[in-house]
């Protein structure tokens, strides 16, 4: 199944009681293109086509494709950095019990949103200046809650190798869109917050 398929498939499946706006619902069908032709192998026609909106439809709601890749990487950056500050902070007394909470969300994260982990992984270097500092900034500082926790684990280590054990755990979990059908979602959940919690609580010595 294609990151394209699993973007639709969770916009028909969504389950948050709120109902989808029509311009939700052509983001949603953007992402997915973009995620799998990539940014250049899609048109705004293609856009309209595949959400069956005219061209001047399609207009009314956004800009164009860059406006459309601000509005999908933006919220998700946010949406990642509040998320990763309540776990982070959720277990106060037990960095253990902080770093698993923040790997569940993460890697719930991570296999609700295929299309918008390609984004981020290809796509980031097409927007405009001030949107991708502002991304890069929330990615930071997203980064920062790992390793607050890391570092309180591990006592002693340096601030900079907890980053590169976080940017190794991200690696991990956002394989999510390359990842086959062929193992259920449940257990996928299982094998990677089992190999970045392994991967976390090693601590290689110096």
């Amino acid at each position: 199944m294609t990151v394209e398929h699993q973007a639709r498939g969770r916009t028909n499946g969504a389950a948050s009681g709120r109902r989808r706006s029509r311009k939700d619902e052509i983001l949603e069908i953007a992402v997915g293109l973009f995620a799998s032709r990539g940014y250049h192998g899609v048109s705004m026609d293609d856009i309209g086509a595949a959400a069956g909106v005219t061209g001047p439809a399609l207009y009314h709601h956004f800009a164009g494709k860059e406006a459309m890749l601000v509005a999908a990487l933006i919220p998700v950056s946010e949406e990642l950095l509040t998320g990763g500050q309540e776990r982070s902070t959720g277990h106060p007394d037990d960095p253990r019990g902080a770093l698993e909470s923040l790997i569940d969300f993460h890697v719930e994260f991570a296999l609700a949103n295929p299309a918008v982990i390609a984004l981020h992984l290809h796509e980031l270097d097409r927007l405009p200046d001030e949107p991708r500092r502002r991304i890069r900034r929330l990615q930071r500082l997203y980064v920062e809650q790992w390793v607050t926790v890391l570092t309180t684990l591990h006592p002693g280590m340096p601030d900079g190798e907890a980053r590169v054990l976080a940017h190794a755990a991200f690696g991990l979990m956002n394989s999510t869109p390359f990842l086959g059908g062929e193992v259920d979602r449940r257990r996928r959940a299982e094998l990677l917050r089992a190999a970045t919690l392994a991967a976390l609580l090693a601590h290689p010595d110096s």
